[in-house]
C-alpha cells in the first residue's frame, strides 16, 4: 500500500476501535476520536517523539489530551505505537479495572502524561509542561533538554476560564515549543457551538501573544504544513485551528451533538463501517498494514532516543558538574532542613516559610515556583534568582499574576513533566478559584506544594471577604491531599520537609499572617501528623496552626483551676490518620474527653473529638476589625477557650 493509503488505513482503525470500544461499553464520546483521527494520525506518526520501549525517557516529547472525553483516541493511538495498552485493555474500556478509563488518568510508563477531564485543566496543565521544558532548556542546554509539548483541545476547554488565564500567561512568555491542535467542530453538547461560543478564537490567541493558523482538519496535508509553520516560530505558542466533522463518517450523526457522548449505536456503526471499506462484522479489527505503519514510526523515535542517550553521556562524560546537577534534578527527594528561631520570639508561619523555602532552594534546584500576584504576603520568591521569564527562563521565581486556576494547572505541569518541584501560593481564601487544579493534582498523585497564606480571620481588617473560615475542611475533603497547617516557625521549618518529602501526592502549607510564638518544643513531631505537646489527664485539647499557642495558654488556665489538660498539636490531620492504632491512642488518650480547637468551620473534627467531644470553632464568616479584636469577639483568646472548656466540662 501507498504511504497515503496506509495514513488513511490507521484513520480508519482508529475510528472503528473507538466506535466499537464506545459500543461494548455502551458509554462513551464516539464523536471527537472520529473528527480528530487525521490530526492524530499525523502528529503521531510524523512528529512526536515518544518511545514505547522507554516511556518515560526525559526528551520526549509530551503529548496531553485536554479533551479528555476524547479517550478513546488516546487509547487507540498508545496500542497502534505499541505502548502496554493492549486490545483486551480497549475491549475493557470504561470497566472496572481496566487501564482505560472514561478519561485519562494519568500513567506515563503506558504513555498517558497526565489526568485530564475537567475541561481546561489539560490546557493549563500542557503549559505548565512547556515552561517545565523552558527552564530545565535553559539550566542544561538543547543537549540534554529540547522537546516540544502537544495538546489536543477542544471549544470546551477554550471556553473554560482557565484556558483564558494559561494561554495569557503562555504567550507572554513566548513558549514556542508548545503545539496545541483545537478540534473545532462547531459542536458541543447542547448543540452548535454558534449558540454559546461565536468569538474570533484565532484572533483572540493572536491577541495573547500566540501564532494561529486555521486548516481542513481531515486534509493530513495541510495539517502537516501547519505543524511545520508552528514549528518553525520559536518566540510563540501555536494554536492550529483544525475545522473537522464531529463524528466524522458517522452517516446521519456527523456534525450533531448526538455524536458527542453517546454512543452511536450498532446500525450507525454498521452504516459509517460500510461506508469506509471495513468490515461490518469484525470488532477491534488492526489490519496488520497499520501495526506496521506505528511501528516504522516508532522506531525512528527509538532511535532519536538512542541519539539522546549518546548525547547525554557525552556531556557528562566531558562534565562531571552537569551530571551531578542533572542528578539533584531527577532525584529522589530528601530534605532535612535546619532552620533556627528562638523560643518565645514571634513570627509569622508565612515568614517563617520563606526562611524554609529558601534554606531548601539550596539543595533542591529543581524547586521552582512563585505567587498569584501576592509573592510580597507569601513570602513565595526564592532569593538571589531571576524571574521565569522570556528573556530569563533560567529564573525559579514565577510570576503568574492574578491566575490562580492557571496557576494550580500549570504548577501541576511543571511537577509532573519531570526534573523540577512546582509550588504555587495564595491567600487561603482563593484556593476556592484553584481548587479544580488542585483536586486533579491529588488525583493522579502529583506532588505539588501549594502555599496558603493569611489562614483564618485573624488576617483581620481586610474583612469577612478575604477571611477563610470554610477552606480547611473544604481542602481536607479532597483526598490523597495533604493539609498542613503549622502551629509555629519549627513546625513550619518540618512541614515543608514533609512537603518536599512527600512523592506520592500534593500538600498545602496553611500559614499564617500574624506572628506566633515560637513553641518550646522538641522536633519531629509533624511528621506524624499529631504529637503531644504537654501532658494531661483531665481534658485533651487538640489544636491547629495559630490556635496551638491558644490551647497551650488555656491548659494553663485550667491547670490554675484544678483541671489537667492534654495539649496536642495536629498540623496534618491526613498524616496523623496514616499512623498506627497504637500511636494515635498514646497521643489521643483512651479516657478523657476531647476539646478541638480550631479558627475554622467545625466541619469534620467529629472524627477526632469524638460523638461527645467540644469542637471550638467559627461557624460563620469573619469581621473587619484588627485581630486581636476579631479574637477576643469570637472567643479565640486563651481565657474565652479555657472558659469555653471549663463550663463544658461543668467545672
Amino acid at each position: 500500500m501507498t504511504a497515503m493509503n496506509t495514513e488513511q488505513l490507521s484513520v480508519d482503525t482508529i475510528k472503528a476501535l473507538s466506535m466499537d470500544a464506545i459500543e461494548r461499553s455502551n458509554s462513551g464520546h464516539p464523536g471527537a476520536p472520529m473528527g480528530m483521527a487525521d490530526i492524530a494520525v499525523v502528529l503521531w506518526t510524523r512528529y512526536l517523539r515518544v518511545d514505547p520501549a522507554d516511556a518515560v525517557w526525559p526528551n520526549r516529547d509530551r503529548f496531553v489530551l485536554s479533551n479528555g472525553h476524547a479517550s478513546m483516541l488516546l487509547y487507540s493511538l498508545l496500542h497502534l505505537s505499541g505502548f502496554g495498552v493492549t486490545l483486551d485493555d480497549i475491549k475493557a474500556f470504561r470497566r472496572l479495572g481496566s487501564p482505560t478509563p472514561g478519561h485519562p488518568e494519568r500513567e506515563p510508563h503506558l504513555g498517558i502524561e497526565t489526568t485530564t477531564g475537567p475541561l481546561g485543566q489539560g490546557f493549563g496543565t500542557a503549559i505548565g509542561m512547556a515552561m517545565a521544558e523552558r527552564h530545565l532548556n535553559a539550566v542544561f542546554g538543547d543537549d540534554l533538554v529540547d522537546h516540544r509539548t502537544f495538546a489536543f483541545v477542544s471549544d470546551g476547554d477554550l471556553m473554560e476560564g482557565i484556558a483564558s488565564e494559561a494561554a495569557s500567561l503562555a504567550g507572554h512568555l513566548g513558549l514556542g515549543k508548545a503545539i496545541f491542535f483545537f478540534d473545532d467542530n462547531g459542536i458541543s453538547l447542547d448543540g452548535p457551538t454558534d449558540w454559546i461560543f461565536t468569538e474570533d478564537v484565532a484572533k483572540r490567541f493572536d491577541a495573547y501573544g500566540w501564532h494561529s493558523v486555521s486548516v481542513d482538519g481531515h486534509d493530513r496535508g495541510a495539517i502537516a504544513e501547519a505543524t511545520d509553520a508552528a514549528l518553525a516560530v520559536g518566540d510563540q505558542p501555536s494554536l492550529l485551528l483544525c475545522r473537522t466533522h464531529i463524528g466524522h463518517g458517522a452517516p446521519t450523526k456527523q456534525d450533531t451533538s448526538k455524536a458527542h457522548g453517546s454512543p452511536l449505536g450498532t446500525e450507525e456503526v454498521a452504516a459509517a463501517k460500510e461506508a469506509m471499506g471495513w468490515p461490518v462484522d469484525e470488532s477491534f479489527l488492526v489490519p496488520a498494514e497499520v501495526s506496521e505503519f506505528f511501528a516504522s514510526a516508532m522506531q525512528e523515535n527509538a532511535a532519536a532516543r538512542r541519539a539522546w542517550e549518546a548525547s547525554r553521556d557525552s556531556v557528562f562524560a566531558g562534565s562531571p558538574e552537569v551530571e551531578d546537577l542533572w542528578g539533584r534534578y531527577h532525584s529522589a527527594p530528601t530534605a532535612g532542613l535546619d532552620v533556627p528561631f528562638s523560643v518565645g520570639e514571634s513570627i509569622a508561619t508565612r515568614a517563617a516559610s520563606g526562611k524554609a523555602l529558601n534554606t531548601l532552594a539550596v539543595t533542591a534546584p529543581g524547586l521552582i515556583g512563585g505567587s498569584a500576584d501576592l509573592s510580597g504576603s507569601t513570602n513565595t520568591n526564592i532569593d538571589g534568582s531571576d524571574h521565569f521569564g522570556k528573556e530569563t527562563p533560567a529564573g525559579r521565581n514565577i510570576y503568574f499574576g492574578v491566575r490562580e486556576h492557571g496557576m494550580g494547572a500549570i504548577v501541576n505541569g511543571i511537577t509532573v513533566h519531570g526534573g523540577l518541584r512546582g509550588y504555587g501560593g495564595t491567600f487561603l481564601v482563593f484556593s476556592d478559584y484553584m481548587r479544580g487544579a488542585v483536586r486533579v493534582g491529588a488525583l493522579m498523585g502529583a506532588p505539588s506544594i501549594w502555599v496558603f497564606t493569611h489562614d483564618s480571620v485573624f488576617l483581620g481588617e481586610d474583612g469577612p471577604t478575604h477571611q477563610p473560615v470554610e477552606h480547611l475542611a473544604a481542602l481536607r475533603s479532597i483526598p490523597n491531599l495533604w493539609v498542613i497547617r503549622p502551629g509555629d516557625a519549627t513546625e513550619t521549618v518540618e512541614a515543608w520537609e514533609m512537603a518536599y518529602n512527600r512523592t506520592e501526592g500534593p500538600s498545602a502549607l496553611v500559614l499564617t499572617r500574624q506572628g506566633l510564638p515560637v513553641l518550646d518544643r522538641s522536633a519531629g513531631g509533624v511528621q506524624r501528623g499529631g504529637y503531644v505537646l504537654a501532658d494531661g489527664s483531665d481534658v485533651t485539647i487538640i489544636a491547629t496552626g495559630s490556635e496551638v499557642w491558644v490551647a497551650l495558654e488555656a491548659a494553663d488556665i485550667l491547670a490554675a483551676n484544678d483541671i489537667s489538660a492534654r495539649v496536642v498539636s495536629m498540623p496534618c490531620v491526613e498524616a496523623f490518620d496514616l499512623q498506627d492504632e497504637e500511636y494515635r491512642t498514646e497521643v489521643l488518650g483512651t479516657t478523657a474527653p476531647r476539646v478541638s480547637i480550631e479558627a475554622g468551620v467545625t466541619d469534620g473534627w467529629h472524627r477526632i473529638v469524638g460523638d461527645g467531644g467540644l469542637s471550638i470553632g467559627i461557624d460563620r464568616f469573619g469581621l473587619s476589625a484588627p485581630w486581636k479584636d476579631i479574637a477576643t469577639e469570637l472567643g479565640f483568646t486563651s481565657q474565652g477557650v479555657a472558659e469555653r472548656v471549663m463550663a463544658w466540662l461543668g467545672a
